[in-house]
């Protein structure tokens, strides 16, 4: 237990934090620098760390050693309408956090292979493997439950930009109540049972890439 908190908090904050800092990053390259100005496209963990998402949430799901992991830093400003095309470009800062964290996951399979080849590890728990390997996990984790179409997660944006105007200002209209609707699905495992199976299909396709490698 305590190894894994002292490996597996550390991964956590690292992937929401780069999560967040996407989001920012791609929102400044599309000419909003809310997030820029506010001092929010940096790596210092102090700015972006959510008590209860970053530290509290994924301890309980340690702890009660829940089959995934997942937590959540707070979220970065983005005003839409400083945007050059605020349609097309709020698809994208949508977007931007579940990629980084998907390019992450694919980074963390590199690592644990070329890791292997290089210094041929006497055991599976070695630390750095170890590293990677909660790299992997966290990071697919965290883009599959960000692709949700549930208000707050990015998914609910995504999905909203994808679809026709009408039906995307009837779905707007559930955005106040996303929250405790994500709560609800996360308390009765619904949610749960939609991610974990999506998870296990990009840690299969992950798991081919690493064989080919090691």
């Amino acid at each position: 237990m305590e190894l894994q908190l002292i490996l597996t908090i550390p991964v956590l904050l690292f992937a929401v934090i780069t999560h967040e800092v996407a989001h920012g990053y791609v929102a400044y390259l599309c000419g909003d620098n809310t997030a820029k100005l506010q001092g929010r496209l940096t790596f210092n963990p102090i700015p972006h760390i959510d008590v209860f998402g970053t530290l509290l949430f994924p301890l309980i799901l340690i702890i009660t050693k829940a089959p995934i992991l997942f937590g959540w830093a707070k979220p970065v400003p983005v005003n839409p309408w400083n945007l050059r095309n605020p349609k097309k470009h709020h698809l994208y800062v949508s977007l931007a956090g579940i990629s980084a964290n998907l390019m992450l996951a694919v980074l963390c399979t590199l690592g644990y292979g070329l890791y292997v080849n290089l210094f041929h590890p006497s055991t599976v728990n070695d630390l750095v493997l170890q590293v990677f390997y909660f790299g992997i996990r966290i990071n697919v984790i965290l883009a599959v439950f960000n692709i949700m179409p549930i208000p707050p997660l990015d998914g609910s944006w995504v999905l909203f930009h994808l679809l026709p105007e009408h039906l995307a200002n009837t779905y707007r209209k559930i955005f106040p109540y996303g929250f405790p609707i994500l709560v609800l699905l996360l308390l009765t495992n619904v949610l749960q049972n939609i991610i974990i199976p999506i998870y296990n299909v990009i840690l299969q396709f992950l798991s081919a890439i690493l064989s080919l490698i090691v």
